[in-house]
């Protein structure tokens, strides 16, 4: 693809002016680490034990992922109770509560986990925090597997905090025995403004070790950051379910972006959405394969917009080990 400027710089004065049509492709994109594994994970487990290999939930949020490891013969289900007893299941990237571990092990199922191991770090900090008395603060979205698989390490110990404004009402027992723990593909902003509205009311507020948001999201956010305020429009390419890539929409319009659309595939780009338009940002949430984001921007460039600059922020080099069961 054509680059015309060196990585990591921007157009300058490119946004309502009369200069070509232009598209910056931001990176990092697509996959990251936990996905590329995950992914792989049930790729491998289809080679090693032939189709049949259900999956409980989509492995990654993504559709066209999905679709495709289906037609190599992966069965997906919501729950383990729908896989027959003493078949193979993989649990997704996502992570799984205890107990579906257990419903698992009552099916004699023969388990294979492609957990993010950034998720597993969050589960046992979870798992450790409950040990030690406290109680936890958990920032994330209800509904989400992730969530879903992190309440389920220490229900008793859990309480969840979707929005901002819920760090106003939410109801503790012990103030200063009180820690926060959060979703890996949260908007990062949105989390720092959650923390410091529950550290006003709630001064003692432990932090998690570590960052829980992951290296991927937190990098694709800063990308799509220092794009937006150039471009008339951005599409992420993603499918609705992906938290990190709704977050991704939120902080294009939050930064400055003219507007922000997400995208399953090039057939969803509405064309009044290039209407008057100059730069376009193009970018994919870490679920998403990059076929689905060239073929995004071979279709802009049928529409005039055939200056495609690369814009990367930061090269990611982070890789993970398969599951024991599949190497």
């Amino acid at each position: 693809m054509d680059t015309n400027t060196a990585p990591g710089s921007l157009p300058s004065g490119s946004r309502g002016s009369s200069t070509p049509k232009r598209v910056i492709l931001v990176s990092p994109r697509g996959y990251c680490a936990g996905v590329d594994r995950a992914i792989a994970t049930v790729e491998r487990a289809l080679q090693i034990h032939g189709p049949g290999v259900y999956v409980r939930k989509e492995i990654v949020h993504n559709s066209h992922v999905v679709a495709a490891l289906r037609g190599q013969g992966a069965i997906f289900v919501d729950e383990v109770t729908q896989v027959p007893q003493g078949k193979v299941v993989v649990f997704s990237a996502h992570g799984v509560s205890p107990q579906v571990r257990q419903a698992a092990a009552e099916r004699s199922l023969i388990t294979i986990d492609a957990t993010c191991p950034l998720v597993t770090k969050v589960h046992k900090e979870a798992i450790r925090l409950a040990n030690s008395g406290m109680e936890i603060l958990l920032i994330g979205h209800a509904g989400h597997e992730e969530v879903e698989g992190t309440q389920g390490e220490a229900p008793d110990s859990i309480v969840l905090v979707e929005h901002p404004e819920d760090a106003q009402t939410i109801q503790v027992e012990d103030p200063t025995r009180l820690a926060w723990l959060s979703q890996t593909t949260l908007s990062v902003d949105e989390t720092r403004e959650t923390v410091a509205l529950l550290r006003e009311r709630f001064p003692g507020l432990m932090d998690p070790p570590s960052d829980d948001i992951c290296y991927a999201t937190q990098n694709r956010q800063a990308a799509v950051r220092q794009v937006a305020p150039d471009c008339d429009l951005v599409l992420v390419v993603g499918s609705a379910n992906s938290s990190n890539s709704v977050r991704l929409v939120e902080v294009a319009l939050a930064a400055g972006a003219g507007a922000a659309y997400l995208i399953d595939d090039l057939t969803q780009i509405q064309s009044f959405w290039l209407e008057d338009v100059n730069t376009v940002g193009v970018t994919s949430g870490a679920s998403v394969p990059d076929h689905l984001v060239r073929e995004v921007v071979t279709h802009l460039r049928t529409q005039g917009f055939d200056d495609v600059i690369e814009h990367q922020d930061i090269e990611e080099k982070l890789t993970f080990a398969l599951p024991p069961e599949v190497r």
